[in-house]
């Protein structure tokens, strides 16, 4: 069977990269809309309404109006957009973490954000088990590479190359913190400080833990051993080899749809790192649609990705 896909944005970096994994399958058809289509509402309406699965690549506010223009009760949506993220109705799409039934199942799929995607693999196996509290005010640092902030950022970055970091949401507030807190269960949210490095892609998403004064904590092998026994299972999602004495993100990353986590310890035990390692555009975006598209057409969850 072939199923339609008609992607809503395609132009951009996520859309691109999605079309990239569907293009050679056979098991679907892209719906393409011409130059002087893209932004006719009354092409989009159509092209939604004739696909079997539509991908939102948009902003916030376009993406709300493409749901709207939904007006069957076939068409299945994935939105990698951070419109629905937390919204009733919508399922998140990290089916190692919502279930992969439930992703399969769904009408309506939203794709997680791919700081929160780093966050949540860590944070919410933990807090679940019980061996990380709830009510801690947790703190994420992370660092992306430039071709998660679309075209402008990667213009910006490609034609300024004495940019070597650039902090932003220096305000708080970041856009992924709603899901990073509702999908791991906290009471508080996250203080969450993200930057930008000159690598075109890659992501390393840190928690650091003062497990000492953290009562009811795990041991750092018991949280290891946990977030093991969880992905046990994955094709995606993985322990990390054991480093050694450092961790590196290269310029050169090829691009992967994988997650990586590591635990790493003091020798006493009373600290920890949770590190997780992706490829932003992967698993982190347009990898994590096409996992999600997948699952929801029936097909093994990993056809076509790099892992």
């Amino acid at each position: 069977m072939t199923h339609r896909v008609f992607i809503d944005g395609a132009a951009g970096t996520t859309g691109l990269e999605i079309v990239e994994r569907l293009g050679p399958r056979p098991e679907f058809a892209l719906l393409v809309l011409g130059e002087d289509e893209r932004k006719n509402a009354d092409a989009r309406r159509a092209a939604i309404n004739t696909a079997d699965f539509v991908i939102l690549c948009l902003p916030d506010d376009a993406a709300r109006e493409a749901v709207a223009m939904i007006d069957n009760d076939t068409t299945r949506v994935i939105d990698a957009s951070t419109a629905h993220r937390v919204a009733p109705g919508w399922i998140y799409g990290f089916p190692e973490v919502s279930g992969i039934e439930a992703v399969a199942k769904a009408a309506r799929v939203s794709n997680p954000g791919c700081y929160s995607t780093g966050f949540i693999a860590l944070v919410a196996p933990l807090v679940r088990a019980g061996l990380l509290p709830a009510d801690w005010p947790y703190s994420c640092n992370a660092v992306s590479g430039y071709s998660g902030g679309g075209k402008a950022l990667i213009a910006r970055f490609e034609d300024d190359q004495d940019i070597a970091w650039r902090g932003y949401a220096l305000q708080l507030g970041h856009k992924h913190v709603p899901e990073m807190q509702q999908r791991c269960g906290l009471t508080l949210p996250p203080l969450f400080t993200p930057a930008v490095i000159p690598a075109h892609r890659g992501m390393v998403v840190e928690i650091p833990l003062p497990l000492a004064a953290m009562a009811g904590a795990g041991t750092p092998q018991q949280l290891r051993e946990c977030l093991a026994e969880f992905y046990a299972g994955s094709p995606v999602v993985r322990m990390g080899d054991d480093p050694g004495t450092e961790l590196l993100l290269r310029r050169s990353m090829a691009p992967s749809d994988r997650l990586e986590l590591f635990v790493f310890a003091s020798p006493d035990g009373s600290q920890a790192r949770l590190i997780a390692t992706l490829d932003n555009l992967g698993k982190g975006a347009s990898g994590a649609a096409v996992q999600s598209l997948n699952l929801m057409a029936g097909l093994p969850q990993t056809a076509g990705l790099r892992v």
